[in-house]
């Protein structure tokens, strides 16, 4: 990670911390999860991360999944037993994207965090 900036160790707990939080609930955590995972991203970019990459492929995961999720749930969610919606289970399969990007997005918050504590910021004496 860039060692002349806080904003991509600040990116990344806040990404992380909202990527947790969202995870309580799969719908509205969405609103947390898909932010959370943009900003991990974007802190990975920042700093030059070398997991850039990977957090790119959980960004589009999640955004997939949560974009499905909320489509499907537009149109009456999916039921074991196709009763009222007319969608029967298989439709879920559009869904896992989610946690797949979501789990994708732990692991790569936990390997940049770790990156970033290897290579720590420097001091606001030292900056200058």
């Amino acid at each position: 990670m860039n060692a002349r900036s806080p904003w991509p160790r600040i990116l990344l707990i806040a990404g992380f911390v909202g990527m947790l939080v969202g995870a309580v609930d799969a719908l509205e955590g969405s609103l947390l999860i898909l932010p959370g995972t943009g900003m991990v991203s974007l802190g990975a970019f920042l700093g030059t991360s070398r997991y850039r990459k990977l957090l790119c492929w959980a960004v589009a995961l999640v955004a997939a999944g949560v974009g499905a999720l909320w489509v499907l749930s537009a149109f009456g969610g999916v039921r074991l037993h196709a009763g009222d919606t007319g969608h029967s289970i298989w439709w879920g399969l559009f869904l896992l994207p989610y946690p797949a990007g979501w789990i994708l997005g732990v692991i790569g918050a936990i390997l940049l965090l770790a990156e970033s504590f290897r290579n720590p910021v420097l001091h606001r004496e030292e900056i200058r």
